[in-house]
């Protein structure tokens, strides 16, 4: 196999090249939005709005469980089947690295389709 080797002005280009990074990391509906506090804050969900992931290895239904608040009111979680590789960031420390806010708000959908999530990890290399 033949290994390419690399000129220094072809290293420094490389160095100078400024990427456009691909941020999203994951979306989803909010499961079960209709028993908890979603009610009480719902006219203030609206597309762009900064919600928290808090993991809860503790879950008696799913030890991956990530809720999801909005001003400290649980608004639901992230789907069960989508959960696992966020979980275990959150779990060990490094959810500073993700935001997350509403993507998707139509409150005359089902309750359990009204509000999307978009996840983008955040670019620390500025």
């Amino acid at each position: 196999m033949n290994e390419r080797h690399f000129n220094v002005d072809e290293i420094e280009e490389m160095r100078n090249h400024k990427f456009e990074p691909s941020k999203y990391f994951l979306d989803f509906h909010i499961a079960g939005f209709t028993y908890y506090d979603g009610l009480d804050v719902i006219e203030e969900l609206t597309l762009g709005k900064s919600v928290d992931l808090v993991v809860e290895p503790d879950n008696p239904y799913d030890p991956e469980a990530v809720a999801i608040f909005y001003q400290n009111k649980k608004l639901g979680y992230i789907p069960k089947d989508r959960n696992t590789m966020i979980s275990k960031i959150l779990y060990f420390g490094h959810g500073d690295i993700f935001e997350a806010k509403i993507q998707f708000a139509d409150k005359e959908q089902n309750p359990e389709r009204q509000f999307r999530v978009v996840v983008k990890l955040k670019d620390k290399r500025k």
